[in-house]
């Protein structure tokens, strides 16, 4: 069936990838009939001093009725520019992608809160921004094509991290379809791509001059080629072709250099992604000639992204200061401590292992002000009090801060990540690892390559493409254009649904027998499709038959649950969580059947999503099906 699939790919025109993250985002395209092209969106308005970069912040800016109004470097100045008395009123809202992960039981209500303390539903604030993007990159796209770009020609793909649960998958899907870039009845459009996956593909393109070994150099910050002329560093180029502001990236069409040194079936690569928020990490083998990828570990990661960095810094002036002068200020002068974190992020991304000289930190006059107004003294005389040994302050007003206080504020976060790389570097399946990417927009991060480098360097060789924050970007365009690429992954959970089997004496428990109509019956059965890390090919399936317990019956109503540990029997066990709902229904399909309907369920786990389908045996007619993780 592989010449059906062909005559469906070829009705877009082109990929449009979104990486939605923590901090920043930014889209990139290509045409599928010149896939070599990547694109990555024309360069923004109004960029920070000191963060040279292609994505714009993860900022949304709602009216006071609650109506969008504004998205990045543009909500964040409007926003700021608001006088105080009307600021209050606005909805500020940044670092929102963090909720769907620390979100337990996320479903369509879940709230976010804005910085003045308002809630609003996350499923708006996720379709106002991916909406956003939507009409960004069809507005660029009949700019260039000289002619109005039709959303249907689009296939969009969106990245998400890898140890997302499904929920927050189906989330991620949910508030495309809201934002109108797909549809249920046509899903296909909407593909959700995971970020170190995405990044995974591009590194197995990448040419020897288009990544920076760490082994034979030291870190460099930021790795834009402006930026490092005159430091003695000599840059690789991509080929670059300018073209109205969208940068364009040539990929060939091959497998990089890199990869004449990994042995057939034998040598693995990690991959590790960290961003703001998340860092992920996937463990894959590269399977010759295509360049097919196996992936031979389940995804693993947390939250030690680079948010952690900040709280670290929002800790230590809670320690000066106290914090509830800290909470009061956030609440009550909004705008100016969104300032206060926009210059220590430029002082942040100054971090580096052999820095000597002291970081400065501007502290806003309204944060001046509103202290004295709040504890009757000064900000100077706070810091003299405080024991703080590393941060002084500045007769130019401003908070200076030795190099080794700036990074005591980056070591928990690094210390967390290396930690995790070093209990995945331990697991019997990873063996063999040749080499180690580093990427995502932390990456950029000369203290996290040093510690990464000096940690790992040992056993394999520690890479950091070029223009690492746009790897994810690139790779998730890569991916639309080729879905296919990603042979083998591994399920993160094990997965099962609850049923009903016969009592058998001696095997069951007796506290699980249940007599319905002289049937002796065993409830709560963990019925396993599939378990943790077991590796699924891609669009491979698993079959299960299901009657309904009266003939008259139309919807079959099935649990789906999940866990971590590998063998359950029952649904009640600790760990089991429910987590889903497959729903068939019956209604539509023949009544005169046989009395004992049979209706047999596929699902599908090789994806980035997990699917189902369902047949009736007797008429075989395909069952509507439902597999829904949000609202169960």
């Amino acid at each position: 069936d592989s010449d059906a699939d062909d005559a469906v790919e070829q009705l877009f025109l082109v990929v449009v990838a979104i990486d939605f993250g923590t901090t920043s985002s930014g889209y990139a395209y290509s045409f599928t009939k010149e896939p070599e092209c990547i694109h990555v969106m024309r360069r923004w308005e109004g960029g920070d001093p000191g963060v040279s970069n292609q994505k714009t912040p993860t900022t949304i800016l709602l009216t006071p009725e609650r109506k969008f109004h504004s998205f990045g470097y543009a909500a964040r100045d409007f926003y700021h520019d608001l006088d105080p008395t009307e600021s209050k009123h606005w909805l500020y809202f940044e670092k929102f992608k963090m909720k769907l992960h620390t979100t337990g039981n996320l479903t369509m209500e879940t709230d976010l809160t804005a910085a003045n303390g308002k809630k609003v539903k996350a499923l708006e604030i996720f379709a106002y921004a991916l909406q956003f993007f939507k009409e960004q990159a069809l507005k660029e796209l009949s700019d260039q094509g000289g002619s109005d770009f039709e959303n249907t020609e689009v296939r969009w793909v969106i990245t998400v991290p890898a140890i997302w649960k499904q929920p927050a998958k189906q989330f991620m899907r949910q508030a495309a379809y809201k934002a109108g870039m797909a549809s249920p009845e046509n899903p296909e459009q909407l593909i959700i791509a995971l970020e170190p996956e995405a990044a995974s593909i591009y590194c197995r393109k990448l040419r020897l001059h288009q990544m920076i070994d760490l082994s034979s150099r030291a870190p460099v910050n930021g790795y834009s080629p402006s930026d490092t002329i005159g430091t003695g560093f000599t840059q690789a180029k991509e080929h670059v072709r300018h073209k109205r502001q969208s940068r364009t990236f040539m990929v060939e069409n091959v497998i990089g250099e890199i990869w004449s040194e990994l042995e057939e079936g034998r040598d693995r690569y990690i991959v590790v992604d960290s961003g703001g928020g998340t860092v992920d990490m996937t463990v894959h083998q590269i399977r010759l000639p295509e360049g097919h990828l196996k992936e031979l570990y389940k995804a693993t990661g947390g939250p030690y992204g680079s948010l952690g960095v900040d709280y670290e810094f929002e800790k230590l002036l809670c320690k000066i200061f106290g914090e509830d002068f800290i909470e009061q200020f956030k609440i009550k002068r909004p705008a100016a401590w969104v300032d206060l974190m926009i210059a220590f992020e430029s002082r942040k991304r100054a971090a580096a292992p052999d820095r000597t000289n002291p970081l400065n930190i501007t502290l806003p006059f309204s944060f001046i002000d509103y202290y004295k107004k709040f504890r009757g003294h000064s900000v100077e005389h706070a810091l003299r009090k405080s024991n703080v040994d590393f941060v002084k302050w500045s007769s130019q007003g401003m908070l200076r801060m030795s190099p080794d206080a700036m990074n005591a504020l980056f070591k928990p976060t690094i210390d967390q990540i290396v930690q995790h790389l070093s209990e995945v570097f331990d697991k019997p399946e990873v063996t063999n690892v040749k080499f180690l990417f580093l990427v995502g927009g932390f990456a950029e991060s000369p203290l996290l390559q040093q510690a990464v480098q000096s940690a790992f360097g040992s056993r394999c060789r520690v890479i950091i493409p070029q223009d690492v924050g746009l790897t994810i970007l690139k790779g998730a365009v890569l991916f639309g254009l080729d879905p296919a690429v990603i042979k083998v992954r591994r399920s993160p959970l094990t997965y099962g649904v609850g049923v009903l089997n016969r009592f058998v004496e001696g095997k069951h428990p007796p506290e699980k027998l249940l007599v319905k109509d002289g049937t002796r019956w065993c409830t709560d059965v963990f019925d396993k499709f599939i378990s943790a890390d077991q590796s699924v090919a891609l669009g491979e399936t698993v079959t299960r038959s299901y009657t309904p317990a009266k003939p008259s019956q139309l919807v079959i109503v099935i649990n789906i649950y999940s866990s971590e540990q590998d063998n359950v029997s029952f649904i009640t066990e600790s760990g089991v969580k429910k987590c889903g709902t497959l729903r068939l229904d019956l209604t539509g399909t023949d009544a005169s059947v046989p009395n004992r309907r049979e209706i047999k369920t596929l699902m599908q786990f090789g994806d980035t999503e997990i699917k189902a389908m369902a047949i009736d045996v007797a008429t075989s007619k395909s069952v509507k099906v439902g597999i829904d993780f949000l609202n169960y």
